[in-house]
């Protein structure tokens, strides 16, 4: 067998974390199209002044936040979880691990993908639809549309319900999915009803937000063809720059100590060319360089075992000179004193 094919078995075999994305399933078709109905309802709601808006007013008169003083402080510091930069940066450091251990950058542009589709499409919602907060409220039992506010659907619940999602987005098995999908739901709603507590936000507006994280989840799979093709043109830049600054650098995820005797590893050139393959030897721990398949090369010189060597004739001399040099791979028949392939 080849050492090459020795690399790609034992490559084949290193444990890693990355498994094939979700797909659009029906089941998640379904749910797309109807959180996607759900969205438009709590929009035409507000937009006329339903009882959804009366609703809003009236949690806003009941107001939390003097209801309960006592949890106050708690949930000051809870709403962070909601905050798109403190949330952003702690998730981005468990990925950027995750893209360490998989040597692959798909976790960390998963989650730049789903930020920036986040931003854009509520960035654009809150801005289309001017809703103001009840900290501003200008009118009892008005919508508050069109006033030029910001705060229609929560931008703090849907980055809850994405920067967390995300995680169980990429989960490796369906059970850790399960799990992460049921916590990152529990902390969305958490900080979508604190939200609601501080008196930040209407009840519409954090309804709307948890769709819109949702839906932003929901529509993942559809990027995922994107991301694979951003992905693979830019670990081919990375490549070529760490060629070009580490010309002489083995190529191969595991380091020397660790291959398997009889395993290469291959020199390659800033142009991608295969220079020297090194090879560990068994038993010694040493190496040996040779050129890849292929080059120009002479055949080895063979070479004489002692205990091969043809005894001496009785009158005094040897076999030619020739005949007395048997490689190690053409044994002696006991019998014969012949190779098994015949010769002598």
């Amino acid at each position: 067998m080849r050492t090459d094919d020795k690399l790609d078995q034992m490559e084949e075999q290193r444990p890693t974390d990355r498994v094939r994305p979700p797909r659009m399933t029906r089941t998640r078709l379904w749910l797309f199209w109807g959180t996607t109905a759900v969205y438009l309802a709590i929009v035409a709601g507000v937009l006329a002044t339903s009882w959804l808006v009366t609703f809003d007013w009236q949690v806003m008169f009941f107001r939390p936040y003097k209801q309960w003083p006592e949890i106050h402080a708690f949930l000051d510091y809870f709403v962070v979880l909601g905050q798109r930069g403190p949330t952003a940066v702690a998730v981005a450091a468990w990925l950027g691990w995750r893209c360490w251990r998989q040597r692959n950058l798909h976790p960390l542009l998963v989650l730049g993908a789903s930020l920036l589709l986040l931003n854009i499409t509520v960035g654009a919602a809150k801005l289309g639809m001017g809703r103001l907060g009840p900290h501003y409220a200008t009118v009892v039992g008005a919508n508050e549309m069109g006033l030029g506010g910001d705060i229609f659907p929560s931008g703090h619940t849907a980055n809850a319900v994405v920067t967390w999602g995300v995680l169980a987005y990429l989960a490796t098995t369906s059970l850790r999915r399960r799990s992460l999908s049921v916590i990152a739901a529990l902390g969305a709603l958490g900080v979508g009803m604190t939200t609601v507590y501080l008196g930040t936000h209407w009840v519409s507006d954090v309804l709307l937000g948890w769709a819109a994280g949702l839906l932003v989840l929901l529509a993942m799979p559809w990027l995922e063809p994107g991301i694979t093709w951003f992905e693979d043109r830019l670990m081919g830049v990375l490549l070529r720059l760490w060629l070009r600054l580490r010309p002489d650098s083995l190529r191969g995820p595991l380091p020397v100590g660790s291959l398997a005797p009889g395993v290469s590893r291959q020199r390659i050139a800033s142009d991608g060319e295969v220079l020297v393959r090194e090879t560990i030897s068994a038993g010694t721990g040493g190496r040996s360089a040779h050129a890849p398949d292929g080059w120009p090369h002479h055949a080895p010189r063979p070479y004489t075992i002692r205990s091969e060597r043809a005894p001496v004739t009785p009158a005094g001399s040897r076999r030619p000179p020739h005949a007395d040099r048997v490689p190690r791979t053409t044994p002696l028949s006991p019998t014969t004193g012949r190779g098994r392939n015949g010769s002598g």
